[in-house]
């Protein structure tokens, strides 16, 4: 919810008036400030849509800043030509008091070093008008966003690219390459942002504008410990004892000034079940929690969310999501995103955080990041599993093993050698390649879904790029396969994802999203355990499962993670309304000259018919693209032009190793 944003001037630019309104030199000092506050307001205005926060301006001569928050998760400081702003809720050398002026006398001793004594989310801008600098940041998950786009006017800045885009300055070309990512990952990854011309801060990074140059770096980045330093390693009891203290220090920070109005998602996981857990032992009264089902056999988890519930002495909620619930929010989330975003579990993320409004809370927990933290996706095992295959001797695999099972066979079908031909296929690959075994892209191909002009249009060999770059770039850093997948995680599938998809959800609910695992604290912990303590051949966190033993119920320790996924594939075959709309959304697609009509029609029929759940991901990806568009006239404009006209701008810089 709320955020901020603002620009700095480049030379020249602020004292004409032209930044702030595009209006003609020799404008008198106070109407560029009008004009400049004006500009800002109009910038300000997406962030605050849906909660109606107040606002906070500053304006220089070098530029502006504005913070839209509420309930105290706003910070601002100007002083002597200093302008700071804060967005979220930072605690600075242990303290959350007067963060942004104690920060503004840290930038003038330590400059961009001041970042790393900053905790907590947070997105921070400081405009310097003594030295002309301006200096972004954004936390150590990126739990909090920042996009910017510089150009001959300036350099813009707003943890909205919708808020970003309502400066006159900041123009809004569609990036083929961003629609394509969107394909290939379900999302588009930073840095790139959907438009051309515009990137974002990736988690623990800053940007640094100084003398008309930029610098982008880390103030911090993840760190493991392996078995290979020179330290002694805590016991089980010891390690337990601090879980258990940061869990209650985490949920602590994460409640707010009034814990009364503060509840917490509950999916029937171990991490949402422990957190309802400590959040009852922390506030001395029964946590308020809140669930989502579905009525479709092998998606309902509530009977898991019941029992925590339950264990844990909440008060607890839930609903039922229906085809008719969907078809109603579809509209509203496209339009929430301020880029295309194809999770689909955002519909009952939203959902849920809707009951907890309509319940007098303003701010949820999410469990969000454990998995990522302790070990807890059942890739890992499998991943694990595959690795093993590469450690047999190479003559024994080329010249025995894979001979035997690939040659041609008559005779009566081999199951168990069917099996084994697909281990040892998914097994030869190396990571993270092996990790897009399931990718809908791929499975089809590339020019079987798209477009030609559409293809030509882009560089398809970027998008494993990202992923390729962001895994060798810690190679040389010994670490275990292990903590190598969740470092990469921490990047795509937390930071680009899933904290994407529950802080949006959240924010049309009205509702204010924390993640307590992502503490630093309890991230720098969980960086210290050894990689057994995260998977033991294939068993998953073990310690955390083995600490939390006391705590959670036996059932909830054994089963296996599944989340708020929706059943999009089954109802569009038993709900009409949803097909319907599903496919008309296909046909208007269809004249966007991205994907190829035939692999629609192919979609829908054939392809859905042999694998609805499957299938029906690749359909509620093309549904959301086309609603996005729909709902963005500002890119759909840009998309009129045609995708050639688009490859002619500059495209962003993209650094996955970043």
């Amino acid at each position: 919810m709320s955020g901020l944003c603002g620009w700095l001037a480049a030379a020249g630019a602020a004292a004409s008036g032209a930044i702030a309104s595009g209006a003609a030199g020799g404008a008198s000092g106070v109407a560029v400030a009008d004009a400049s506050s004006a500009a800002l307001q109009n910038m300000a205005a997406p962030l605050s849509r849906f909660d109606g926060a107040p606002l906070a301006i500053s304006v220089s001569d070098v530029g502006g800043v504005a913070v839209a928050a509420i309930d105290g998760s706003g910070h601002v400081h100007q002083q002597d030509g200093l302008q700071v702003a804060i967005w979220g809720r930072p605690v600075l050398d242990g303290s959350a008091e007067d963060v942004a002026s104690r920060l503004a006398c840290l930038w003038l001793s330590r400059g961009v070093a001041a970042c790393t004594s900053l905790s907590g989310p947070f997105a921070l801008a400081i405009l310097d008008a003594v030295s002309g600098q301006l200096l972004l940041a954004v936390d150590r998950a990126g739990m909090h966003p920042l996009s910017y786009a510089s150009n001959a006017q300036g350099l813009f800045f707003a943890t909205s690219m919708d808020a970003l885009l309502a400066h006159p300055s900041v123009r809004g070309v569609l990036d083929p390459q961003a629609l394509y990512h969107y394909l290939y990952f379900h999302m588009v990854p930073g840095p790139a942002t959907a438009y051309l011309g515009q990137q974002r801060l990736l988690p623990g990074e800053y940007l640094l504008m100084r003398g008309g140059k930029q610098c982008k770096g880390s103030y911090w980045q993840l760190v493991f410990q392996e078995p290979g330093a020179r330290r002694a390693r805590a016991s089980f009891a010891a390690n337990k004892q601090e879980l258990l203290r940061l869990l209650r220090l985490a949920v602590e920070s994460s409640l707010g000034p009034d814990s009364s109005n503060t509840g917490a998602f509950l999916s029937g996981g171990t991490d949402s079940s422990t957190l309802a857990a400590i959040m009852g032992q922390v506030t001395g009264r029964p946590a308020r929690t809140y669930s989502i089902g579905f009525d479709v056999p092998g998606y309902d988890e509530m009977a898991y969310a019941r029992l925590a519930a339950s264990h844990a002495g909440s008060i607890h909620h839930e609903r039922y999501v229906t085809p008719s619930d969907v078809l109603a929010a579809i509209p509203a989330m496209a339009a929430i995103f301020d880029q295309p975003f194809g999770n689909a579990s955002a519909i009952p993320a939203y959902y849920c955080a809707q009951m907890a409004r309509e319940d007098g809370v303003t701010r949820l927990l999410g469990g969000d990041g454990g998995d990522e933290l302790f070990g807890g996706n059942e890739r890992y095992a499998h991943q694990a599993l595959l690795s093993q295959y590469q450690r047999l001797p190479v003559m024994l695999r080329l010249a025995i093993i894979e001979p035997l099972l690939f040659r041609q066979r008559r005779g009566k079908p081999w199951r168990l050698g069917d099996k084994a031909r697909s281990y040892i296929t998914q097994a030869s690959q190396l990571l993270p390649a092996r990790l897009d075994g399931y990718n809908l892209l791929l499975r089809h191909g590339h020019r079987t879904v798209l477009e030609e002009s559409f293809i030509d249009s882009i560089d398809p060999g970027l998008a494993p790029g990202y992923v390729n770059g962001a895994y060798w770039q810690r190679q040389g850093q010994g670490l275990s396969q292990i903590n190598e997948l969740l470092a990469l995680d921490m990047r795509f599938t937390l930071a680009d994802n899933d904290l994407f998809k529950v802080r949006k959800a959240c924010e049309l609910a009205g509702v204010e999203a924390t993640f307590p695992f992502l503490h630093d604290a309890m991230v720098a912990f969980a960086a210290r355990l050894a990689p057994r303590d995260k998977l033991d051949g294939r068993q998953l966190r073990p310690f955390f499962k083995r600490a939390l033993a006391q705590i959670l119920p036996a059932a909830i320790v054994r089963k296996k993670k599944h989340g708020f996924g929706l059943p999009f594939g089954q109802w569009l075959h038993s709900h009409a309304p949803l097909r319907e709309f599903a496919f008309d959304n296909l046909t208007q697609l269809r004249g966007r000259g991205i994907v190829r009509p035939v692999f629609i029609d192919d979609l829908q029929g054939r392809l859905l018919a042999e694998h609805p759940a499957y299938h029906g991901t690749m359909v509620w990806l093309l549904l959301m693209l086309e609603q996005w568009l729909s709902q963005h006239p500002g890119a759909l404009g840009a998309l009129a032009g045609g995708f050639a006209a688009s490859a002619t701008e500059t495209r962003a810089v993209l650094d996955p190793t970043a």
